[in-house]
């Protein structure tokens, strides 16, 4: 008897970045590219702003490389970082920020994210989730 599993639903991306100026544009480009691999290109300008807004935290405010994490579920994108601070940002914070930043928080809850912390001996990983719209998801998810 010949058993046929169907296809994965989530797909996931990993990159490691170093503790650099140039990190963001990087995680930028690769999210672009991994984003239009997937089929889930309608979000590509939302996506690219968050994952930009993540590194770019990760770079400024922790003393090594971080680790870009990018997955695809059926209905939703995972954004994450881990980084090696174990300095837990204000999540409740919603005040604005000001002439030296403060202002990614609310950025990315204004795209629609939704902004956990999971704490880790030696550093935290910050995920944003994005719910998708149904006509966003790639028709390669639908099921059978």
């Amino acid at each position: 008897m010949t058993t046929i599993a169907p296809p994965p639903t989530t797909t996931r991306h990993v990159a490691a970045l170093p503790r650099d100026l140039h990190s963001p544009a990087a995680a930028r480009r690769i999210t672009a590219r991994w984003l239009e691999s997937v089929g889930r290109g309608a979000r590509t300008p939302d996506v690219v702003v968050i994952v930009s807004e993540l590194v770019t935290n990760a770079v400024r405010h922790t003393d090594g490389p971080c680790v870009l994490t990018l997955t695809a579920h059926r209905a939703s994108l995972d954004l994450a970082v881990t980084d090696h601070s174990e300095e837990i940002p204000d999540l409740c914070r919603r005040e604005g920020g000001d002439h030296r930043g403060g202002f990614g928080l609310e950025i990315m809850r204004s795209l629609g994210g939704r902004i956990t912390v999971v704490p880790r001996l030696g550093g935290k990983t910050v995920h944003v989730t994005l719910t998708l719209a149904p006509d966003t998801a790639d028709s390669r998810d639908a099921p059978p």
